[in-house]
């Protein structure tokens, strides 16, 4: 069996006592201690067989340090198989040996590393910063680092609400996002600006005055409330002089099972025996065309054909008058 397929669990017998192992998403990591490091790697390249280097960069954890990560990768033929080592430097004294003489490849992630977060690489044969203009001052990846633009310079977009031209008019308080500190305690404007305006607190209420009432609706005026019938042998009260006339209850809904169907598919009944029906229905209205289905146009009535004179017909044979 391969000794790669026994981590997590012998972590600490592969790389150390003092070694953790944890899996998740196809991805072995290992926490090592600082002394342990460049053992660690050797260890990966050696005998599990990782002898792809991929990353390494750090992450910036506060109260706990800077946890540096480095990524290395065994090409099997038929499984690939990724290792996530990982140390921890403090924030006081950020320095970690050079992996150059393991993994060559490590060169470039360190001076971005060292330029990024400030961690100092020993042995390394050329740690100057890499992506960085020169004189740049601080390292841009650490928690504590001051967003400088957001201070002295102002926001290029589009104002905010309440904000004109007009310096004096009143604006709304501002937020600041993390890693942008007060005008008046850094930058340029130190010292310069008023102290910002506080949100005034909710006068408190005078001792021993209750909260208003709170309003309900009554069920005589409610609609949704269902109707209630007086018991029987109840006599009605009438209201006292001066108060509200109660409104009038509104009749029960009737309502229809499953069986009968809807209003509309009701079956009309029968007429009366011995009469007609005497149903009463709605007058039509005049100004509802398709009341009264009429062509779009008359026809024309076929106008009758002459009957020949058979009188004329048969003077006409016989050759005219007699």
């Amino acid at each position: 069996m391969n000794l790669y397929d026994t981590l997590p669990d012998a972590a600490a017998t592969v790389f150390g006592a003092e070694a953790t192992g944890s899996s998740a998403y196809d991805v072995l990591t290992v926490d090592v201690p600082v002394g342990s490091w460049i053992p660690s790697l050797e260890i990966a390249r050696d005998k599990l067989g990782c002898t792809y280097f991929d990353w390494l960069s750090a992450v910036d954890e506060p109260g706990t340090g800077f946890r540096i990560c480095a990524h290395v990768v065994s090409l099997e033929i038929h499984r690939v198989r990724r290792l996530l080592l990982r140390t921890t430097v403090p924030h006081s004294a950020p320095s970690l040996p050079s992996a150059i003489a393991v993994y060559a490849g490590a060169e470039w992630h360190e001076r971005e590393t060292f330029e990024m977060f400030g961690v100092t690489f020993t042995d390394h044969p050329h740690l100057v910063p890499l992506l960085l203009p020169e004189n740049f001052e601080g390292h841009p990846l650490r928690k504590d680092f001051v967003l400088a633009a957001r201070v002295a310079k102002a926001w290029p977009g589009a104002k905010e609400p309440g904000e004109t031209h007009d310096p004096d008019a009143p604006k709304r308080r501002q937020m600041l996002p993390p890693g942008v500190p007060d005008p008046n305690d850094w930058g340029p404007l130190k010292g310069q600006l008023p102290p910002a305006p506080t949100r005034p607190t909710r006068a408190p209420r005078r001792d021993g005055a209750a909260p208003p009432p709170r309003r309900t609706r009554a069920a005589a005026t409610d609609p949704t409330a269902p109707a209630t019938a007086p018991a029987p042998g109840a006599q009605a009260t009438a209201p006292a002089p001066g108060a509200p006339a109660e409104a009038p209850a509104r009749p029960p809904r009737r309502s229809r099972s499953v069986t009968e169907g809807s209003a509309s598919q009701a079956t009309p009944p029968e007429p009366p025996p011995g009469g007609a029906d005497r149903r009463r229905t709605a007058p039509r209205s005049a100004d509802a065309p398709w009341h009264h289905a009429k062509p779009a146009f008359e026809e024309p009535t076929a106008e009758p054909k002459a009957t020949p004179d058979t009188d004329t017909d048969t003077d006409t044979e016989n050759g005219g008058d007699a």
